[in-house]
């Protein structure tokens, strides 16, 4: 899962984005309203955790300008004010949900796992195949009842391959969906990774490799 911080709070966006990695999300992180919307146009987020009150470009604006150009990523509204009014208002400028400051970081998580959960296409609860299991909410895997000790790429590599219900999806589809803006786009990162997690997964292998197109499960 990929997570776009918009939050000009540099130590909360960092606290936030420190916090979301620990839960097995690939985060980048803007701290104005501009830099923020610019990332959102060129990358795909799942889910893009929105501060309202924001320099240069509000909060506000990023938000209607997304909808405008017809993004995928669903978009939680942070803010410190907590009338219902401002809740009605935030809702109705596109935000698919509304957090108000402070608030308890577990829920943050949660919020931010149903928005993925309900991206185009929709991603279930579980997934399954075969003996595999993928609890997207609990960020956790098992195969033929054993727990999988998956790394936080490994699980979102094996999230979107369950999810692809077959699709092949390239290496670079990949990269773009689970790792965060730093990843350099001629690493083998996705290969080494792909080969830690068939290691992991046991015989019979699942993963297969198709030529010069990517990966499918």
């Amino acid at each position: 899962m990929r997570v776009l911080v918009i939050e000009d709070d540099e130590e909360l966006a960092a606290t936030v984005a420190a916090g979301l990695r620990n839960a097995r999300m690939a985060v980048d992180v803007a701290l104005d309203g501009q830099a923020g919307l610019t990332r959102a146009l060129v990358n795909e987020y799942d889910v893009i955790v929105l501060d309202r009150d924001l320099p240069v470009l509000h909060g506000d604006q990023v938000c209607a300008r997304l909808v405008a150009a017809g993004g995928r990523s669903r978009v939680l509204m942070l803010t410190g004010a907590t009338a219902n009014e401002d809740l009605v208002e935030g809702l109705g400028l596109g935000a698919d949900d509304y957090l108000a400051k402070p608030f308890a970081f577990a829920v943050l998580v949660a919020r931010i796992g149903a928005l993925a959960r309900r991206a185009q296409p929709s991603i279930p609860p579980v997934l399954e195949h075969g003996d595999i299991v993928l609890d997207t909410a609990r960020r956790s895997a098992r195969r033929a009842g054993r727990d999988l000790e998956l790394m936080p790429k490994e699980l979102g590599v094996l999230e979107l391959l369950l999810a692809a219900q077959g699709r092949v999806l390239s290496a670079e589809e990949l990269l773009a969906r689970v790792w965060d803006e730093n990843a350099d786009p001629f690493t083998s990162a996705v290969r080494i990774t792909i080969s830690r997690l068939r290691a992991k997964l046991g015989d019979p292998p699942v993963i297969e490799t198709v030529a010069k197109a990517g990966y499918r499960i």
